[in-house]
């Protein structure tokens, strides 16, 4: 058989089905190089609070699918009270949850369209569309409960 080539298992194999393995394998090859050189999806998390303004809180909602925004000012004490649990809460859920940080007074364009009233206020976000928000300060161990139900 002059387009047979011999196997191990002495099977024979035609040349295109040959060419046809070969095919899949490179397509195969491809397809893992491919997965190998992008970072996974958490691995884009960020572990920290990031700086949400007026002018990227849309681009920022779209990013991720699950988001809390922390929506303070400067002078507001139960906010800095806030502040080092939301810092916690970002490293302890990276990957799963992706915190904001919104200065009320430096971006109040923002706090009136969500209105904003009192603050502290975590705005939560479910592909880009507020869920739920939590107003006042609360400890860390009533707030993860309370955001857990949204991973």
């Amino acid at each position: 058989m002059p387009n047979e080539n011999r196997i191990e298992n002495s099977e024979t194999i035609s040349t295109s089905e040959e060419d046809e393995l070969k095919r899949i394998r490179l397509k195969k090859m491809k397809e893992i190089v491919k997965e190998n050189k992008q970072p996974s999806i958490a691995s884009n998390y960020p572990d920290a609070p990031v700086k949400v303004s007026d002018n990227n809180l849309k681009e920022f909602l779209n990013q991720y699918p699950t988001i809390v925004v922390d929506c303070w000012a400067a002078w507001c004490g139960p906010c800095r009270m806030v502040a080092p649990i939301i810092d916690d809460l970002a490293k302890d859920y990276s990957g799963k949850i992706v915190f904001g940080k919104l200065n009320v007074d430096e971006n109040q364009r923002t706090a009136m369209q969500f209105g904003i009233m009192n603050i502290p206020t975590l705005l939560i976000f479910k592909n880009g569309i507020e869920v739920d928000r939590l107003v006042g300060a609360m400890p860390k161990k009533h707030l993860e409960s309370l955001l857990t139900k949204y991973l």
